[in-house]
């Protein structure tokens, strides 16, 4: 895990030295501090600027949490986790996992907009703090959180010296320097010292003089402290900036304003000219219209893992927000919003399957504000259950493939509460929870939901979802060292997916799965066979994350037959590609095989530190090597070979310093033997050739299944 997550800032931090010192000040002698203070007033970003220069006080580091996205309060817990870089498969909760990390951790976390939360989030930051001695928590937000041992820091607006080198500052990077000293004091203290309203006339400036918008802003205060009852002084101000900044807009923009108001992230030109183009708007015309919200301030432009992004400030989203319900427009630009990112969702199941794997990953991360809002509203809409069952559904390749198995069983059990009356949707959404609840080690779930979807596909006849169905309970087989019964069924699944043309990751995994009830059955050279037709369509589709699954496979075969470099090579590029993707159930398994290699090799030493260090992996995948005497086989030669080497005691204090490696330092470890190979894949997959099925194309399930007559080649819907 890095050590902190903080954004970099994008322009100069300007004064707020005072303030500054105060808050480090108070996190030495409070654990619980909430910076507090009006929109706009600089909040957040004082907190950033006081965790980046106190993070060396914390060992552990400093993580940001920002909830102002969030609408699902039972959110709040996976936005903490997802925060902290952890990825827990386990059934335990995510309150649970979160305590468990952060009990033995000396850390700072920054928890950032969470007044409209903030009943779920008192009671969890109160138990996190008596529970993690080692925890800090700097809060941000509108409003104290009351608990017990909180410490309140007010933010009053900046000081008139402030303001004015903040306008000063802010208008150069405009293009038009602030001119007029007594004016711009006049402007500052009309804006009272709040930053956003300062940064916003800043962003005028290029149109228009300080004068002009003096006696613009001075006309505004008229007509809205006439009109605004019973709201604070600076709240009033704060409106009146944005309010004034808005009527100074064209009618384009500020109709945009309010369209973009329904994003609760980041979002990119194309999400944008889709959600909120149309005849008003039209869609050639939206890159110019952000070009003029960016050129004022009302919009930033940053630099995402997916490539570059807008996001709106909270405060002007909401001010946006109101207008667009003026309009009575807001149920329409949130179904438009959630349709793009079901289309999105979609894209990204079928490129799932290709050599765009990894920005797949990282776009579905990107995405993952707007995927959540999709699902909310959808299940807000009980007519619309069907579409958040085939949401949840769709988006299986996050869940499982990118280390989420625990929010995707939130939503796939929610949807799955509503009766959608959608057969199709609802199948889907089974199986894939069958499949998360699998790999959770909830054996009992796991049946329940397969045998359901089973039942229900073969008296609907749909012989897509029954396939899946069986799949799965054949790797819940697999798992459960039932071996005969893994390739029974399996092979039953693979069989029905050649007939039916469905070729994708799932059916690459079940062959690659049906190759390890091969091998644990005592046929290597069949599971050899396997897993090399399976890396061979792996490489010409670009597909890495079942190719990993089969590079363990293919490595455990070349330690057998003591190739151990060959052995190492394959076992680090399947570490590698599970640790790009976030997959910990591939990642740890290729571990404890490369600590067998390191032992055969002759380091006993090395060989038990990585024993030692799958142990904190295998606490949040659940029960090692899903306790299975087939899996665990690698594992205790190993350590059978590692202890007659070094003895006992040795042994165990090796094993012990791996217990102490974070996942980062395991995953360095792990790749430090030799340099790690290229995951990038061909830059276009290239035309399929069948499979070369050698001696075990007798057996049922090991054919390639032909290439979909319908196109759907990705992760069908099932």
């Amino acid at each position: 895990m890095r050590r902190s997550n903080l954004p970099a800032e994008l322009n100069r931090f300007v004064g707020r030295a005072a303030e500054q010192a105060a808050l480090m000040a108070l996190l030495e002698t409070s654990r619980l501090v909430t910076v507090v203070g009006v929109g706009g007033v600089g909040k957040t970003r004082l907190a950033l600027r006081a965790a980046e220069e106190t993070q060396k006080r914390y060992g552990d580091g400093v993580r940001l949490a920002g909830l102002a996205p969030l609408r699902d309060p039972g959110m709040v817990e996976y936005a903490l986790v997802e925060a902290l870089g952890l990825t827990d498969h386990t059934l335990k909760a995510p309150r649970e996992v979160l305590l468990d990390h952060l009990a033995e951790r000396r850390l700072l976390l920054v928890v950032d907009g969470f007044e409209h939360l903030v009943e779920r989030c008192a009671p969890l930051l109160r138990e996190l703090l008596e529970q993690a001695p080692g925890l800090t928590v700097l809060a941000v937000g509108r409003r104290p959180l009351r608990v017990p041992g909180e410490a309140v820091f007010p933010l009053a607006p900046l000081g008139e010296a402030d303001a004015v080198t903040l306008l000063a500052e802010r208008a150069a990077e405009a293009g038009a320097p602030a001119t007029g000293e007594a004016a711009v004091r006049e402007l500052c203290r009309r804006l009272d010292g709040i930053p956003l309203a300062l940064e916003l006339a800043a962003g005028r400036l290029p149109l228009l003089s300080v004068e002009q918008m003096l006696f613009r802003l001075d006309d505004r205060f008229r007509l809205l402290t006439d009109g605004v009852c019973g709201a604070l002084p600076r709240h009033q101000t704060l409106r009146t900036a944005i309010g004034w900044s808005h009527e100074l807009c064209t009618p384009e923009e500020r109709l945009l304003w309010a369209r973009l108001s329904v994003f609760p992230g980041p979002f990119d030109l194309e999400a944008v000219e889709y959600v909120c183009g149309g005849r008003e708007l039209p869609p050639e015309q939206i890159l110019e219209l952000l070009g003029g919200l960016l050129a004022q301030s009302l919009l930033m432009r940053e630099d995402t893992p997916a490539g570059p992004a807008y996001r709106m400030l909270d405060t002007v989203a909401a001010y946006g927000a109101e207008w667009l319900a003026a309009l009575g427009d807001t149920e329409r630009m949130r179904r438009r919003h959630r349709d793009w990112y079901m289309g999105l969702a979609t894209w990204c199941e079928l490129e799932w399957f290709s050599p765009r794997q990894p920005e797949v990953a990282a776009l579905t991360e990107a995405a993952l504000p707007h995927l959540r809002a999709a699902l909310d509203l959808c299940l807000e809409l009980p007519e619309e259950a069907h579409l958040a069952q085939h949401l949840a559904g769709t988006l299986w390749f996050a869940w499982v493939g990118c280390g989420r198995l625990s929010e995707g069983r939130h939503w796939l059990e929610r949807s799955l509460a509503l009766e959608s009356g959608h057969e199709e949707a609802r199948l889907k959404a089974l199986w894939v929870l069958g499949y998360v609840a699998v790999l959770q080690g909830d054996g009992t779930a796991a049946v329940a939901a397969l045998h359901e979807c089973r039942e229900r596909a073969r008296s609907s006849r749909n012989e897509l979802a029954e396939a899946y169905a069986t799949h799965r309970l054949g790797c819940l087989a697999l798992l459960t060292d039932d071996m005969a019964r893994a390739e029974e069924l399996i092979g039953w699944a693979l069989d029905s997916y050649r007939e039916l043309g469905e070729l994708n990751s799932n059916v690459l995994m079940g062959q690659v799965e049906m190759a390890m009830a091969r091998a644990f059955a005592g046929d290597l050279e069949g599971a050899v066979a396997l897993c090399r037709e399976v890396r061979e369509v792996c490489e010409e589709r670009g597909e890495l994350w079942t190719k990993a699954y089969a590079l363990y496979v293919l490595g455990y075969s070349a330690w057998t037959r003591g190739a151990y470099g060959e052995a190492r090579e394959l076992l680090t590029e399947c570490v590698l590609i599970n640790h790009t993707f976030r997959d910990l159930v591939g990642l740890v398994l290729a571990i404890e095989m490369l600590a067998l290699v390191t032992v055969s090799e002759g380091d006993a030493v090395e060989a038990a530190v990585l024993q030692g260090a799958t142990v904190p992996v295998w606490q949040t995948v659940g029960i090692q090597l899903f306790g299975s005497e087939a899996f665990d086989g690698p594992r205790a030669l190993c350590a059978q070979r590692a202890e007659e080497v070094l003895g006992a005691e040795a042994y165990g204090a090796a094993f012990r310093e791996g217990e102490g490696l974070s996942a980062a330092e395991t995953v360095e470890r792990a790749l430090a033997a030799g340099r790690p190979p290229a995951i990038g894949g061909p830059a276009e997959p290239s035309a399929p050739r069948p499979f070369r099925t050698g001696r075990s194309a007798a057996v049922p399930g090991t054919r390639k299944p032909a290439g979909s007559p319908t196109g759907k080649g990705g992760e069908a819907a099932g």
